[in-house]
């Protein structure tokens, strides 16, 4: 499977180079086909990935469907529609730019999913969780800035590690951001996270670039720093760990706080274009997901017309 793997190289340099797809997003395309390789060549040891068709589709997509993880939990549609969407891709790769005589992407019919949920936290809730960490100590301010900067912008956990000091303005309160697709897009900060930023930078002694740093482990002081910054991953924990010091009832993540961040827009009364705008969405189809639990004229219509409310 040699040639896969050097179709697949030449496919991800393509995400890279030509349609500017995020590190993040050729991680994942690369995991994807990768499983897919690793099944095909176990199932069909004599055959080139541009000899499958679509029984071997077919057969892909059962076993992605019996997939079992190490607790025993299958994948979920989403995902197993991830897959598909990555093998779709790398298919329209090899016939209109390596010329491959492959089977066709259209071949490949994604599963109808359940409508998308949201989960987002409420007033009282977000309140708890920007109020959880102990301020005190420098690693307590720099989690209060973080929980403070995604509330305030609702950036994703990518688009917040990879921010730098010298791109954020604190007397205008707002920067720009580089978001999926490589498109930039201004954000704005609250008079709340521009205060609790200008707090954390205070205490920074260092001169590294990124705008969050990490205060564990050796210090690294090649490339300004580079080595400092905070992960994704770490993110999630710093927000996990702070959700459940707060005792909130949900799962939350830095993607639940987006979430909550276009809520909270909505309920006051901001138009589905700016919140798209704001959230960097490509189409306002993907922003429209909120508007079930923000629809504020539905409320009326209820607490106008419902027998139990005291006229």
């Amino acid at each position: 499977m040699l040639m896969a793997e050097r179709l697949i190289a030449q496919f991800l340099e393509y995400l890279e180079v030509v349609r500017g797809r995020s590190p993040l997003t050729i991680q994942r395309y690369l995991h994807y086909l990768n499983r897919f390789v690793e099944w095909f060549s176990t199932n069909f040891p004599e055959k080139e990935i541009t000899d499958m068709d679509s029984e071997t589709v077919l057969r892909y997509r059962l076993y992605l469907a019996r997939l079992r993880d190490a607790k025993g939990k299958p994948l979920k549609r989403s995902t197993q529609v991830h897959h598909l969407v990555a093998l779709r891709a790398f298919l329209r790769y090899l016939s209109v730019h390596k010329d491959l005589q492959v089977l066709s992407p259209d071949k490949i019919e994604l599963p109808k999913q359940s409508p998308r949920s949201v989960s987002f936290l409420n007033r009282d809730q977000v309140e708890k969780l920007l109020d959880s960490p102990e301020i005190s100590s420098k690693v307590g301010l720099r989690d209060k800035a973080i929980l403070e900067t995604l509330f305030s912008t609702g950036l994703r956990v990518s688009e917040l590690v990879q921010l730098n000091r010298d791109q954020i303005d604190l007397e205008r309160k707002e920067f720009s951001v580089r978001g999926k697709g490589d498109k930039v897009r201004v954000v704005f900060l609250s008079d709340t996270a521009a205060e609790w930023l200008q707090r954390y930078l205070q205490t920074r002694k260092d001169d590294f670039k990124p705008l969050f740093i990490r205060y564990s482990g050796s210090k690294e002081f090649r490339q300004k720093g580079e080595k400092m910054r905070l992960t994704a991953r770490s993110v999630q924990r710093i927000v996990e760990k702070y959700a459940r010091l707060a005792g909130l009832p949900i799962e939350v993540t830095p993607h639940t706080i987006r979430h909550s961040f276009a809520t909270d827009l909505l309920v006051g009364g901001a138009d589905l274009r700016s919140v798209q705008e704001m959230l960097g969405h490509e189409s306002i189809r993907t922003t429209q997901v909120y508007t079930h639990v923000t629809n504020k004229h539905l409320k009326e219509v209820h607490q106008a017309f419902h027998s139990r409310y005291k006229q």
